[in-house]
């Protein structure tokens, strides 16, 4: 990754950019967690603990944690987590318009 876009990923806008997709999930999830419920009544636990990694990986990111390791700051960055919080977004107007 450039260091323009690793700049871009890891600045003030990236950071708000992971709180704002995933504190709304992680409020579902803690609140209402019937709103993720498919149209048989089930969850699909595979792609919901993929969800969960997002918004984990939204708030490492979000409040400015940067990991010394690769693979962790892998796995905790910012792609990840925009990603994965997207399929939890997917998954909850799957789930309420189905």
């Amino acid at each position: 990754m450039s260091s323009r876009a690793q700049g871009r990923c890891y600045g003030a806008f990236g950071r708000v950019l992971s709180l704002v997709l995933a504190a709304p999930l992680a409020l579902v999830l803690l609140i209402h967690p019937a709103a993720m419920l498919d149209g048989q009544g089930g969850y699909s636990h595979p792609q919901l603990m993929l969800v969960m990694w997002g918004i984990s990986a939204g708030f490492v990111h979000g409040v400015g944690f940067v990991p010394q390791w690769w693979g962790w700051r892998w796995l905790l960055g910012p792609l990840p987590a925009w990603l994965l919080c997207a399929l939890g977004y997917a998954v909850l107007f799957q789930a309420q318009l189905g």
